[in-house]
């Protein structure tokens, strides 16, 4: 039979397969008709009066660009799109041919972004796509394809400002510890294609947006910055995160210039009624996928949320908490003291956490719901934080792995009384763009044993994680077996977390 570890993996591998870019936007989007064609996206359809261009931007592009090439034919004219420094060639070497363009493709490429940050290729490239935007007519169609990391891929600041400036900006907000909508807030505010620019810039073209969601609860002006939605964040709010985070006073003085001569209110939505945006996968898409395969494995499966945020410290608790009460119910320790408590740590832990969407009470009900003769896998996803105070290499579903292996070890050896090993369990938390942090993991799969095994080879799992060094730790053990390895997928809806417990 296939160990936890297998189980997890193949949900994982699952999961991502179901959002690749080729599939789902074969399944979203066709082109009807010759005399007079339409193009249909979710059943939509938009006349092609006159030409069809192709812009986009982010990690899953490449992928979505291809399918969309061989979807339009020769109705496509031109096409630029921004995507991340040297994917064509890793996808080449990883055989992902159907992600490549065709050697003949009216779309030009342009790599940028090294290590998701924005650099002077990525700035050439939102150029080039401005400048295409620009030149639309009433009767041109412009098909915008979006996806996670498009934010770092189309910077366009607003002169006088300059690429380093804004990227210095952004950098020092991150190790503040700012949440990646905070981030995009002040991007955008800061940035002419942002924030709906792109669209008014195409205006009066038809603008049709296939939107790849990272972003949780999917907010279309959130995703990549909202190139192409009304913005519903004003000078204000960008001020407000500055004021937060203590940067409002040594602001360059170009960026001061910009944010003195913003207007104050968003742009109004009637200045949009030209685009239509819409999302063809998320990372609902793929925890449903996954949930259909554990429950076809014999799992009793649950998902928790698709918004899963905050400190990787705080999820990590959570998560223990929730495995010590399914662990109780094997023991068949479900109703009494034990478990209230642990239910009670937990309603108190999510009313904290303010996870959006998330209705634990409902969540617990169906848990109790469950027999304690099968298997049982939780499924999350979202995109956790890590304040980062070490020099380690990891990343943060690296970190939130071991902090949870971490926490079920404590848990075990404080409750000594009970027999241990009642449960086999494993956690496994992955970023489904095949990347977590400055290595080549993608995450990592952690268990309890692997803390007692660390700790009696002597090292201090404590002081990896103060030192934010995960992926070392990992590293030492089987030659990195715990490490999620994916390599480039290709495709990016934030990070899948799975849980798998059986009784021993």
């Amino acid at each position: 039979s296939m160990s936890l570890r297998e189980h997890a993996l193949s949900l994982f591998r699952n999961a991502v397969g179901t959002v690749q870019p080729a599939p789902m936007l074969k399944r979203a989007v066709k082109l009807q008709g010759d005399r007079c064609p339409q193009l249909v996206v979710k059943g939509q359809a938009f006349p092609v009066k006159r030409d069809l261009y192709l812009v986009g931007f982010g990690k899953a592009v490449l992928g979505m660009a291809a399918a969309a090439e061989e979807i339009l034919g020769d109705h496509l004219i031109r096409g630029i799109i921004s995507v991340p420094l040297g994917i064509q060639e890793s996808l080449q070497r990883a055989g992902m041919q159907e992600m490549l363009l065709k050697p003949c493709s009216k779309i030009q490429v342009i790599e940028g972004a090294r290590n998701n940050l924005s650099d002077s290729e990525a700035l050439k490239g939102a150029v080039a796509i401005q400048e295409l935007a620009e030149g639309l007519t009433a009767d041109d169609l412009l098909l915008v394809l979006i996806s996670g990391g498009g934010s770092a891929l189309l910077p366009a600041p607003i002169p006088p400002i300059l690429l380093e400036e804004k990227e210095k900006l952004t950098k020092m907000l991150a190790s503040r510890g700012a949440a990646i909508q905070e981030l995009n807030i002040v991007r955008k505010t800061l940035s002419l294609l942002k924030g709906g620019g792109l669209a008014r810039l195409a205006y009066p073209a038809q603008v049709v947006s296939l939107i790849l969601s990272d972003v949780i609860g999917d907010p279309l002006d959130i995703i990549a910055s909202g190139p192409t939605a009304a913005s519903s964040h004003s000078v204000q709010d960008c001020l407000q995160i500055l004021t937060k985070y203590n940067l409002l006073l040594n602001l360059p003085k170009s960026v001061e210039t910009v944010l003195s001569s913003s207007p104050s209110k968003p742009t109004a939505p009637e200045d949009y009624s030209h685009v239509c945006n819409i999302i063809i996968g998320s990372n609902t898409l793929a925890l449903d996928e996954a949930k259909c395969q554990a429950e076809g494995l014999g799992y009793a499966t649950l998902i928790l949320s698709t918004a899963i945020c905050g400190e990787v410290s705080r999820i990590a608790t959570l998560y223990c908490q929730l495995i010590r009460l399914v662990c109780l119910g094997f023991a068949g320790l479900g109703e009494g003291p034990l478990s209230d408590e642990v239910r009670g740590n937990l309603l108190q832990l999510a009313a904290e956490l303010e996870i959006p969407g998330l209705n634990l009470a409902e969540f617990l009900r169906a848990l109790r719901g469950l027999g304690p003769e099968r298997p049982v896998c939780i499924l999350a996803g979202g995109e956790t934080t890590v304040q980062l105070q070490g020099t380690g290499k990891g990343g943060r579903n690296q970190e939130l792995a071991l902090r949870v292996g971490l926490g079920l070890h404590r848990a075990r050896a404080m409750e000594t009384s009970s027999p241990p090993g009642r449960c086999e369990i494993v956690f496994l938390s992955g970023g489904t763009d095949g990347q977590d942090g400055p290595t080549e993991a993608a995450g990592a799969f952690c268990s309890p044993e692997l803390v007692d095994e660390a700790l009696q080879e002597g090292l201090d799992v404590e002081a990896f994680l103060s030192n934010n060094d995960s992926y070392t730790f990992f590293s030492q053990f089987q030659g990195g077996y715990h490490l999620l390895v994916t390599g480039l997928t290709g495709t990016n809806v934030m990070d899948i977390q799975t849980i798998l417990i059986r009784a021993t």
